[in-house]
């Protein structure tokens, strides 16, 4: 079984992937930023919020603080001789979801320039065997029509993409593709859509995409009940959801298998209207939403507008059917399966409402 080493390691993602791994007895080693905490406190933490608050102890996790920037990580050679001997699986989720003009420096250096560092450190010290798998997102594909297929693309302006986020993205493929292309790289690229809650159990401890805009809703609801408003969003649109089981499960296969892909999109098949997510909203919030799709900021109300700004990301989302090309991974996984079905989505954002709701009366109490 092979060591799986994972950066960016107390992200959602990841955290959960690796909460799934240690359960299968894996051996894991978990690279985090200390951001002036422990960062194996940092770890275990958020591995006590997926698992409701138990602690998870075992051996067969390692934490480091590193730099993704800096040279080596900032860490001592030795430790990284050490934790890279043998063959090894390794997975980059770092990565800034900033996505605004004004932080493009900032996105830039972490999503392209951390990547080529991680690469430098895996080449220097990984061996032959060893993989390296890139976490992308499904959305590098930024407005391109069609389907977008399990292949490289070009880097392009930002007229091509809805924001910094994705060129950065599509950037970050095209460094991996140059290393594998030029310098050997044992590389892969997978890419994720919209990752939610958990499908079986509806547990959502994300606040994400239509997480967030459920969350802006439930709170401009508690400040206007009983208000009716519209939001510029689609509702025959679509969001491509993938449930967090099915992508650490699928990310568990990834280390199982020996041809892999050098790229798959981990999507979901059945995308869900977004007049079924506005549908399901309204009847957690204490406020009525009406999407429509062409909605002027000038027709706008003053809540209407205080909705708009707070959407300035997913309302770029809002309007979207993208196709997503999955050939190569429903070859590889055998198994065509992803979710979430409207059933699952529901209790996700049941799940969600109650669990935001349930915070604000516990700050209310302990603030009376």
């Amino acid at each position: 079984m092979r060591t799986v080493i994972i950066n960016g390691a107390n992200g959602y993602v990841a955290s959960n992937f690796i909460n799934n791994l240690l359960k299968q007895h894996y051996m894991v080693i978990a690279l985090v930023r200390g951001n002036g905490q422990d960062p194996e406190e940092r770890m275990r933490e958020v591995l006590a919020l997926i698992n409701d608050g138990k602690e998870i102890n075992t051996p067969n996790l390692e934490v480091y603080n590193y730099s993704l920037l800096d040279k080596h990580f900032a860490m001592n050679g030795n430790i990284l001789k050490s934790i890279f001997s043998g063959n090894v699986d390794y997975f980059h989720f770092a990565a800034s979801l900033k996505y605004d003009e004004k932080s493009v420096d900032e996105i830039f250096s972490t999503n392209i320039e951390g990547v080529e560092n991680s690469i430098k450190v895996f080449s220097r010290y990984a061996t032959k065997s060893s993989r390296f798998f890139y976490i992308g997102t499904a959305y590098s594909c930024g407005k391109s029509e069609g389907i977008f297929k399990e292949k490289f693309y070009g880097n392009d302006d930002i007229s091509a993409f809805r924001n910094y986020y994705e060129q950065s993205k599509r950037f970050a493929e095209n460094v991996v593709r140059t290393n594998i292309r030029e310098n050997g790289l044992n590389g892969h690229i997978i890419r994720l859509s919209q990752v939610v809650g958990n499908q079986k159990t509806g547990v959502t401890k994300t606040d994400y995409g239509i997480f967030d805009f459920s969350k802006r809703i439930l709170s401009l609801g508690n400040r206007y009940p009983n208000e009716i408003v519209r939001v510029h969003v689609d509702p025959d649109a679509t969001q491509n959801l993938i449930p967090i089981d099915t992508v650490t499960e699928h990310l568990t296969k990834v280390l199982e298998g020996k041809e892999i892909p050098e790229i798959m999109n981990f999507v979901s098949k059945n995308p869900v209207p977004n007049s079924f997510i506005i549908d399901t909203l309204n009847q957690l919030v204490p406020i009525q939403i009406i999407p429509v799709k062409n909605l002027e900021r000038s027709e706008m109300n003053p809540i209407e507008r205080m909705i708009s700004a707070g959407m300035s990301f997913t309302e770029s989302y809002a309007s979207t059917d993208m196709l997503f090309d999955t050939r190569q991974r429903d070859k590889f996984l055998k198994n065509t399966e992803t979710g979430p079905d409207y059933k699952s989505v529901a209790k996700m954002m049941e799940y969600f409402i109650e669990t935001v709701s349930d915070k604000k009366k516990k700050r209310e109490h302990e603030a009376a």
